[in-house]
């Protein structure tokens, strides 16, 4: 019975809909006569403000999504048994584990890696350009963290930023696919499509199964120093159209996608990597720009969402948002309804560590509703976070069972995905970078 409480703890009444379509009926007419209201919970793709009304047609949109394709919080009875299981033989340092996400020095398996995965079971590894020099050197590197894991029940998430243009981590021998911005100019849903699929192409590779794209944010701050082109452009329909093409063609070659960065990035004018970025906006402007596109990954059943160290008054005036319990906890999961797996940002990013210690934000973050927290650089900060963790459990600052509702997230994404920790073969990359030049040419005529 514990189990089944923390799976549908959270259930929206979008969410029971899908598990019991009969429901969807009496979901409706609760909305339009304005039970749903009163009660302060949202469905389908209706702004999650107490400033906005559920429309009749908005309701209706949200009773045609009641027989989506479930989520891995809403899998079959068998699929759930097992996950339990599992969680259910976990102990305490391994759950934690499972929550880290890291990043490692070097080109090569270090003894500090080694030690992470073999000790702290860390649950997955970015890996970024400094970790990358050719083809050959990247598969033998994942290989080699792969093979690292092979005592440990749960297979790693192999993780990288590769969004197309100015980020790009795949090294030389790969050929190169546009930015977001250049995509955008296309205007066409199915160029995005493409793009999804052929980056997953690219990672699978290599032997990478999670990548954090597609980028949601829209570009309406010509002055925004980290976004610009990493977006598809500035209007919401443009954003939601092709990111949402894009994320389906990373789903459907088998990559995990991690849309970003909620509850949007694109109007800032300070780089969070640096500081702590502001947006003085209110729920109602938000709900008519920003969220538009995280809301339509979401109804499309968004397997990921990344969340941005950028602190919105209006919304929490103390934590930013991948601290925030107002912004994950009852913004994202119960107005949204988003039941997926939520990753901060990195937390050794200068908005975080210039503000608060990485102990704190760690343990606020797990508050929040945070399930995987990434610590890219310096194996002391993901010992620091590690130790944090552990401790708050152990203090009762943080239930066990808040710990069990993250890992049995993660262990359903990673068992819907079917990740293992295989080697993979340096690859033959003719036909890939054929496909990639002939679509890269496509997009100019």
């Amino acid at each position: 019975m514990k189990m089944i409480w923390l799976k549908y703890r959270h259930f929206t009444p979008r969410d029971w809909s899908r598990l019991f379509p009969a429901t969807a009926v009496l979901t409706g007419l609760l909305a339009i006569n304005g039970c749903a209201g009163s009660t302060n919970v949202q469905t389908g793709n209706i702004s999650p403000t107490d400033y906005i009304t559920a429309s009749p047609s908005a309701t209706a949109a949200a009773a045609a999504t009641a027989t989506a394709p479930a989520t891995p919080m809403q899998s079959a009875a068998s699929g759930s048994d097992i996950i339990e299981s599992k969680l259910a033989n976990m102990s305490l340092e391994e759950k934690i584990g499972q929550m880290l996400l890291v990043g490692i020095d070097g080109t090569k398996l270090d003894t500090q890696a080694k030690r992470m995965i073999a000790e702290d079971k860390i649950g997955g590894i970015i890996l970024y350009k400094d970790n990358i020099s050719n083809l050959k050197g990247m598969v033998s590197l994942i290989n080699d963290l792969k093979k690292s894991n092979a005592e440990n029940p749960v297979p790693l998430f192999m993780s990288v930023d590769q969004e197309g243009g100015k980020v790009s981590r795949m090294p030389d021998e790969y050929a190169a696919i546009p930015s977001n911005g250049s995509v955008g100019a296309a205007n066409n849903s199915g160029a995005g499509g493409t793009m999804g699929k052929l980056l997953a192409r690219e990672l699978l590779s290599a032997g990478f199964n999670m990548n954090f794209a597609p980028v949601l944010d829209i570009n309406s701050n010509p002055d925004n120093p980290v976004i610009g082109d990493r977006s598809f452009g500035n209007t919401a329909d443009l954003v939601s159209r092709l990111g949402i093409a894009e994320m389906k063609g990373i789903t459907g070659e088998g990559v995990v996608p991690v849309v970003k960065h909620f509850p949007g990035h694109g109007d800032t004018s300070v780089d969070s990597h640096l500081e702590l970025p502001v947006v003085n906006k209110t729920a109602a402007q938000l709900a008519k720009l920003e969220w538009q596109p995280f809301e339509a990954a979401i109804q499309e059943n968004a397997d990921a969402v990344m969340v941005a160290h950028i602190l919105f008054p209006e919304l929490d005036s103390d934590k930013p948002a991948s601290l925030s319990r107002a912004i994950i906890g009852k913004l994202l999961r119960e107005e949204m309804g988003f039941q997926g797996v939520v990753i901060t940002d990195d937390l050794t990013m200068g908005a975080i560590t210039e503000h608060y210690t990485l102990a704190a934000a760690a343990v606020d973050t797990v508050q929040a509703g945070s399930d995987i927290l990434l610590v890219a650089h310096e194996y002391g900060n993901e010992q620091a976070v590690r130790k944090a963790l552990l401790a708050s459990v152990k203090s009762g600052t943080i239930k066990e069972s808040r710990i069990d509702e993250s890992v049995y997230r993660i262990l359903g994404l990673k068992d819907k995905y079917r990740l293992t920790d295989q080697p993979t073969a340096v690859p033959d990359l003719t036909k890939l970078n054929q496909d990639i030049t002939s679509w890269r040419s496509s997009l100019t005529k």
